[in-house]
């Protein structure tokens, strides 16, 4: 089910997708086999978190009755699906982590370029420094960010006056609709309650200082981060994760069309060791990390004021923002 939330006046509506546009899940609920056992405040019908940690039955009841619901006839005021509760991001693709080092090098260091492509054409390998270190290979490794600064399509994206290398990273997002600690890795994955596209914008001239500090990225990411309005409940895409096909576009120009296969984990085994002594809670938020050739870096185009950037996934929707100084 594609769902997205909407504002009008001060009420905010959870939607649904039918066949003939977007239905309030309310409504549908009003028209389902479990009308009459709804009672009390339906706040699900207003938070997105809520509608996903419904029992099974109920949802595929929603469901069911969307496609017999005429589409709501609110003027719609697109906002994001949910309030992250946290944001921690991984880096499941070690192609990425080459490439985008290799993209580092060609931008900040490009005097030695030639003694990178001369190793790698005699070794067949990439460079040895762009290697993961030993502990990506051993556990999913994240950082956490600014779960504050999140913005949705049609938002703007202001670039901070303390960078002049701007770039987009184009990621699978997903959510909890459910609580998790010292979980499996089953336990964790059937709590994931949906996906959507997510941006993880970058500065990428300061972030390679702050990383080389000893800590992780702080001021190069914390800035700003994108997810689309439109959310996937996990039945529809968990089975099919590792083959979804993305795309860039920048000023309607298509750019790259990165895909999700390759993951090093398993979005349960992730999940799994983030709950490792540690409460995760319902609205938590997550990121699989960039899609090799997802990102400016990789592909020698950053960002500049101006441009339009467009990230999708097939199947799950599309973030749009302009980048304003």
């Amino acid at each position: 089910m594609k769902l997205r939330r909407i504002r009008s006046g001060d009420k905010t509506t959870v939607q649904a997708l039918g066949p003939n546009g977007w239905v309030a899940v309310s409504d549908a609920a009003l028209q389902s086999s479990i009308k009459s056992g709804l009672c009390g405040p339906m706040t699900w019908t207003e938070n997105i978190i809520e509608f996903l940690a419904l029992p099974p039955a109920i949802r595929a009841d929603i469901e069911s009755a969307v496609a017999s619901v005429d589409p709501s006839k609110l003027t719609p005021c697109v906002i994001l699906p949910f309030e992250p509760r946290s944001c921690r991001d991984f880096m499941f693709y070690e192609r990425h982590l080459h490439d985008a080092a290799r993209g580092f090098v060609r931008k900040f260091w490009p005097r030695y370029m030639p003694l990178v492509h001369l190793y790698e054409i005699i070794s067949s390998k990439p460079f040895p420094a762009f290697r993961p270190k030993k502990l990506w290979h051993r556990e999913p490794i994240y950082y956490m960010g600014n779960h504050l600064a999140f913005i949705t399509d049609d938002d703007q994206i202001v670039q901070p006056p303390y960078t002049a290398a701007l770039d987009y990273e184009l990621e699978l997002g997903f959510v909890l609709a459910r609580g998790l600690y010292n979980a499996c890795p089953d336990e964790a994955e059937a709590a994931i309650g949906g996906f959507v596209v997510f941006n993880d914008i970058s500065a990428r001239d300061l972030q390679f200082l702050e990383m080389q500090s000893g800590f992780g990225p702080q001021k190069s990411k914390h800035f700003c981060n994108a997810i689309s309005s439109t959310l996937v409940t996990a039945d529809e895409i968990l089975p099919i994760w590792q083959s979804l096909q993305g795309f860039v576009k920048i000023n309607d120009q298509l750019v790259s069309q990165p895909t999700s296969g390759g993951a090093r984990w398993s979005l349960g085994d992730a999940l799994s060791h983030a709950s490792r002594s540690e409460r995760l809670l319902p609205g938590e938020f997550f990121g699989t990390g960039t899609f090799p050739g997802g990102s400016g870096i990789e592909i020698g185009r950053l960002l500049e004021v101006g441009d339009v950037v467009e990230i999708g996934i097939e199947g799950i929707g599309y973030i749009r923002n302009h980048v304003v100084r």
